[in-house]
């Protein structure tokens, strides 16, 4: 079974709604324990170009902000469920996921 670290950050405004996507995909269940994540706060950085359709900032400026990082672990079955099912609650029109493979000896 290949575990992966799943990484990501949001708007404050919407955590809430992205962990509960997250977590209900099946991620961050170790152990006995389920809905396991770290949360903790960023400053974004990011400049829209021509044809993008910002949530948060306008074409050609660039903007910095203040989000949340999100970090948990999903098995790597069910990574494809996790992205679709982030995506759907992300507010942003492109938003950065990482799937990492993690090493556990």
């Amino acid at each position: 079974m290949t575990r992966l670290k799943v990484e990501m950050s949001v708007p404050r405004s919407h955590l809430e709604a992205v962990l509960d996507a997250l977590h209900s995909a099946g991620a961050g269940e170790v152990g006995e324990y389920a809905r396991c994540s770290s949360t903790w706060q960023v400053t974004g950085t990011w400049q829209p170009l021509p044809g993008a359709r910002p949530y948060d900032g306008e074409v050609g400026v660039t903007r910095r902000a203040e989000e949340c990082r999100v970090e948990s672990v999903c098995e790597a079955r069910q990574a494809r469920d996790v992205l679709r099912a982030v995506r759907e609650a992300h507010p942003y029109e492109e938003p950065v996921i990482h799937f990492l493979p993690l090493y556990e000896p």
